[in-house]
């Protein structure tokens, strides 16, 4: 574990990280979603409903990417490895240990059990794929999902039997290793992995939701459930692939952990009722938040040679030569090499900086 300096940045700098800013949107619609999705559909099976929605995901990225004629992704052979496990956990094993667990527990022992997909992207971020961290960092992620929990049993939880509480964990692990091996090809095109993601996981969830002998909603609310689901699975699982490009895997996963409380706003605007945990939890979020925007990592750390493709500008670590000028600040795309480098500056977990400490 590292221990990083005292504190010196500002809430303000960190604001203005695209990676912050990329995750805290992609909670806040991820957060919308939920009401929204509810009001929709009515009283649908949780397949049901998270098949039509990561296939709005799927559909709507996929359309997008054709009306932009975004180039075809190529990817190596060993990206293939970490994809194939993202969508292998993601969406097909966490789903199908989501429907054991879910028909056999009590509503509110499932949504306490969920919170721990931010936990367990966290912790296999730090212990298994090395992503540094601070005493800082954990007591921010720990109020954050206390956060959380208060926001999921509010009136207690009831988790019945114990083998469909552990089969809930074992999607949340599921996911969290979903998260961490995106991480590995999070500089891929972010809209082609996530209409990859939705187009597995929307057939899986409609698949199950039919053998459980689940029907289709009025077509109305299917095609309103597709938008939804665009904006809140596609749209948001594109900022978080974004997110960890900047920030890591770990710190996306904290403040992603926010849309909890994003969807109980939301769902006060629409009529329910303030209540003292929903306070609470804010107050802790707003700590966890606080203590995540005003850390501080700076060392001495040594870049090894590197040639990639992704969107950069010419910053401390973009510094190449064109064939035609590039005006500063302007993104851009194309193959590069990063030649070897050893500076010290501050910084976050980044995909330029996956270093030892």
């Amino acid at each position: 574990m590292n221990t990083s300096s005292p504190e010196k940045g500002s809430r303000a700098g960190a604001l203005a990280n695209r990676g912050v800013q990329a995750a805290l949107v992609s909670a806040l619609l991820f957060g919308a979603g939920t009401p929204l999705a509810k009001i929709l559909l009515g009283e649908v099976s949780p397949w049901m409903l998270a098949g039509l929605l990561y296939c709005g995901s799927g559909i709507g990225l996929g359309l997008i990417r054709l009306v932009r004629r975004s180039p075809r992704v190529r990817l190596s052979r060993a990206e293939w490895v970490p994809l194939s496990g993202a969508i292998l956990f993601g969406g097909i094993f966490g789903p199908v240990l989501l429907m054991l667990g879910l028909s056999n527990i009590p509503a509110s022992g499932a949504s306490l059990l969920l919170n721990a997909e931010g936990v367990f992207t966290a912790v296999l971020a730090w212990f298994v794929f090395k992503e540094n961290f601070d005493r800082r960092i954990a007591l921010g992620m720990l109020a954050i999902v206390a956060g959380a929990v208060i926001l999921s049993a509010p009136g207690g939880a009831n988790f019945g039997i114990a083998w469909p509480s552990l089969a809930i964990l074992g999607a949340c692990l599921c996911w969290g290793l979903d998260n961490n091996l995106t991480r590995k090809i999070a500089l891929t095109d972010a809209t082609w992995l996530a209409a990859v993601k939705g187009s597995v996981a929307g057939p899986v969830n409609l698949s199950l939701a039919f053998l459980l002998g689940a029907h289709l909603p009025a077509a109305g609310n299917i095609a309103a459930a597709l938008v939804v689901g665009f904006f809140a699975y596609g749209i948001s699982l594109v900022l978080f692939i974004v997110a960890m490009r900047h920030v890591g895997t770990a710190r996306a996963g904290a403040y992603f952990s926010i849309a909890p409380f994003f969807g109980a706003v939301l769902a006060i605007i629409l009529g329910d009722a303030v209540t003292w945990p929903l306070v609470i939890a804010g107050l802790l979020m707003v700590v966890g938040i606080w203590l995540h925007l005003t850390e501080r990592h700076e060392h001495e750390h040594t870049h090894e040679p590197i040639t990639h493709d992704h969107w950069h500008t010419h910053d401390d670590h973009h510094q190449h030569d064109h064939a035609e000028p590039v005006p500063p600040g302007t993104w851009h795309k194309h193959e590069h090499t990063h030649e070897a480098i050893t500076h010290s500056h501050e910084h976050y977990p980044d995909m330029h900086h996956r270093h030892e400490h």
